[in-house]
């Protein structure tokens, strides 16, 4: 059985910081793209970060570039989200995603997500 469990939301003041995680289990957590997206109230879900199945390359969102930072752990397979300089537009449910792409279709897996809430 498939598994994305998000943890490390909460509330937080503005210029703080958290570090979200998603542990996996189920899938082999090496052979799959990992991100994360945020989903805020009336909006769109919007692509966060993204790091490749080694870990050598990330992308970011232009809205965290320079504060949040992806990085993985193939041995736990668990990734992480460091998050920095948090502003209140930085409030959103945030979850965990898993892509596998073979054959020229994407394979997604998704977590529950983790609430994080950016307010004085």
């Amino acid at each position: 059985q498939v598994q994305l469990v998000e943890s490390g939301g909460g509330w937080v003041q503005p210029g703080g910081s958290l570090r979200l995680s998603c542990a996996t289990s189920g899938f082999t957590f090496s052979q799959y793209v990992m991100s994360w997206y945020r989903q805020a109230p009336g909006k769109e879900r919007e692509l966060v970060a993204t790091v490749t199945t080694v870990g050598t390359i990330s992308n970011y969102a232009n809205s965290v570039k320079g504060r949040f930072t992806i990085d993985r752990d193939n041995a736990k397979k668990t990734v992480y989200l460091q998050m920095n300089s948090l502003k209140p537009e930085d409030t959103a449910v945030y979850l965990c995603n898993a892509r596998r792409t073979t054959g020229g279709r994407n394979y997604d897996y998704w977590g529950q997500g983790t609430q994080v809430t950016v307010s004085s």
